[in-house]
């Protein structure tokens, strides 16, 4: 299995700690909250992850290297002079890419079954699948509306009458899908997932565990209690 992990971002949220120090490399409990999430994404049975970088991404390969210490491979795909958007950043990787492959953010966390997610999408001929949970465990508004199995509307700056599930960071996709994507223009998530859904071609997969995210200081709090309580986390395991 290969994950990507979109970790260009520039931290707005977490100024002044991200003016010098990339998002993903906030430290938690004495470690980078990436490493956490290799950590998850080792444990998961993925072994092959890209990471796509940006701003003071050069701390990120100085900091990880090729990954052999956290017993993965690690790739990087640069974002360039020109900022292309999240779904810009992965048509940009796709030459480093599988036929199939999760995505999610260098300010992220979701522990779940990476393994039957992949079953599940599997048995579909469909081009995405996005990971979601019924109103956030009661934490987030609803952003995404679900039908018959599959995303039926997504607006995480709007939300709608009839979206009671939210975004949990996660998802999966075909490396052919990425051609709806225009080539070295800026495109975001959000506009590649409406094409997605306009086609059918996003599922759903719904989730009852717990999303963690330290792109805020309430995320990055709640984060850090997890932490507190996690003997296993601290330890790396």
């Amino acid at each position: 299995m290969q994950a990507v992990i979109l970790a260009g971002g520039r931290g707005t949220r977490l100024r002044p700690l991200t003016e010098r120090l990339p998002k993903c490399l906030v430290p938690i409990a004495g470690r980078p909250f990436l490493e956490y999430q290799i950590d998850l994404l080792r444990a998961c049975g993925i072994r092959d992850i890209v990471l796509c970088v940006g701003h003071l991404g050069g701390q990120v390969v100085d900091r990880l290297g090729n990954g052999a210490r956290f017993g993965v491979r690690l790739d990087y795909s640069w974002d360039g002079d020109r900022l292309l958007g999240t779904a810009g950043a992965l048509k940009n990787a796709a030459a480093l890419l599988e036929p199939e492959f999760f995505v999610t953010y260098g300010d992220s966390y979701l522990a779940l079954d990476y393994r039957a997610v992949l079953d599940y999408f599997r048995r579909s001929d469909r081009l995405g699948l996005m990971v979601v949970c019924r109103e956030g465990g009661g934490r987030l508004p609803g952003n995404v509306a679900v039908r018959g199995g599959l995303v039926s509307s997504y607006d995480k700056e709007t939300p709608a009458p009839g979206m009671t599930h939210v975004n949990f960071g996660v998802t999966l996709l075909r490396r052919r899908a990425l051609a709806l994507i225009p080539h070295g223009a800026p495109y975001t998530e959000d506009q590649f997932y409406s094409d997605l859904i306009g086609r059918g071609q996003l599922l759903a997969y719904e989730t009852e565990r717990s999303f963690y995210e330290v792109g805020s200081w309430q995320g990055l709090a709640q984060f850090e209690r997890l932490i507190s309580v996690s003997p296993l986390l601290q330890a790396g395991a």
